[in-house]
């Protein structure tokens, strides 16, 4: 069986998180570089998790010799920098969300690693959750039919690092930080052959003291009809609120990834310890999550990324992924600052044609059946039109 020997890029949470599922997931892939411009930071991140070389040089990290993989983990306006450093050394590269920090800018990096030929992924976690895999599995199966809606939300107090709040590093606020998550969502169930075509939103700073928006909702229309929309705030007080909707010609599923997961605790005695990621508090009504990289998804991300890059297949997120969501939200700033549709610029769309979606109507006695409800006495009640002139009324049978 194969095994990887892993760069990782960033000791912060992400790199924490990262590779305490690395060395989780398979049991034979490790960890054997940390990358830190703080050396103390590298070296305590080499020992909490038995990293045997610690560097604060990111050139020789990602050249070392024992490594095949390189992680990012880093600040958005490192990605193209490591990238192109890891494409150079002809290593696979696992990139985290956002690919860029503009769609310009992920173009470039999707080029370099196919230039190079070498593997490249994207680190698209919330993709990954058990509870998103099983729903986009099911849409898939038809079980809701044709997609008309998705709806993704994602709100928390804010990010824990001072590089998020600036938006000369990041390239924006909350829309880039978590409305990648929310796209990549949707064009997992609207299907990602699906063409975005144009966005209308709205974004403002209503509480911090940044320049970067701390709110935002949007709407992305999609070639087949279907409509995206997703809520971002980094003002949201309670924790962490991760909820997915999906509407369908025949079924709708809910999901909740985070704050409603079937563990709720009360406790006045302040010794809950750590909670969850953006938990605000360790008294009181508690949330916590059972297995957190698990409900995160990066367990079956890592998994799906080894295993893509061993069968030499492309994984569920690509670098062309990353690249399709800074151009979804690229065209959202331009709408907010435009307050109109702005059409969705790729370079290059791979995903083909997809046709406008259409529902043939159910017929009854040469009337098109508008709905169908049972009354509370047992008898159906059909509500129809008139094809020929366009009237409506209702039948009870």
């Amino acid at each position: 069986m194969l095994s990887h020997s892993i760069t990782m890029l960033g000791a912060g949470l992400i790199g924490d998180f990262y590779t305490r599922t690395l060395h989780a997931q398979r049991s034979r892939d490790r960890v054997d570089v940390i990358y830190s411009r703080q050396a103390a930071r590298a070296a305590d991140f080499a020992r909490r998790w038995g990293v045997p070389h610690a560097l604060t040089d990111m050139a020789a990290a990602i050249a070392h010799p024992q490594t095949d993989v390189v992680v990012i983990a880093l600040p958005n306006h490192l990605h193209e920098e490591a990238v192109g450093m890891a494409a150079q050394a002809g290593k696979a590269v696992l990139c985290t969300k956002p690919l860029g920090r503009t769609a310009d800018e992920a173009w470039r990096m999707l080029k370099v690693v196919e230039d190079a030929g070498v593997f490249a992924g994207y680190l698209e976690d919330l993709c990954y959750t058990p509870k998103t895999l099983k729903a986009i599995a099911s849409v898939r199966e038809g079980a809701v039919g044709e997609v008309t809606w998705v709806r993704a939300r994602e709100a928390h107090p804010g990010p824990h690092a001072a590089w998020f709040w600036d938006h000369r590093l990041t390239g924006g606020g909350a829309i880039i930080d978590l409305g990648c998550h929310c796209i990549e969502i949707i064009r997992n169930f609207v299907g990602k052959g699906n063409r975005p075509v144009e966005v209308m939103c709205w974004a403002d700073t209503l509480v911090h003291p940044v320049e970067a928006e701390d709110n935002a909702v949007a709407l992305v229309r999609f070639a087949s009809g279907a409509l995206g929309q997703f809520e971002v705030s980094w003002t949201f007080r309670g924790g962490m609120d991760l909820r997915d909707e999906i509407a369908g010609t025949h079924g709708t599923i809910w999901l909740n990834h985070f704050l409603r997961t079937g563990y709720e605790m009360f406790t006045a005695a302040r010794r809950a310890g750590y909670v969850a990621e953006k938990a605000e508090t360790a008294d009181g009504w508690l949330f916590p999550v059972g297995d957190e990289v698990a409900e995160l998804g990066y367990v079956d991300m890592f998994t799906d990324m080894f295993e893509a890059m061993e069968a030499g297949r492309q994984p569920q997120e690509s670098f062309y992924d990353g690249v399709v969501v800074n151009a979804v939200m690229d065209a959202a700033y331009r709408s907010a600052k435009s307050r109109l549709w702005e059409p969705v610029t790729l370079p290059d769309w791979r995903g083909g044609d997809v046709p406008r979606l259409h529902v043939e109507p159910e017929m009854f006695e040469g009337q098109l059946v508008i709905k169908r409800e049972l009354l509370p006495d047992g008898r159906a009640k059909l509500i129809v039109r008139d094809p020929a002139t366009g009237d409506f009324s209702e039948q009870v049978r």
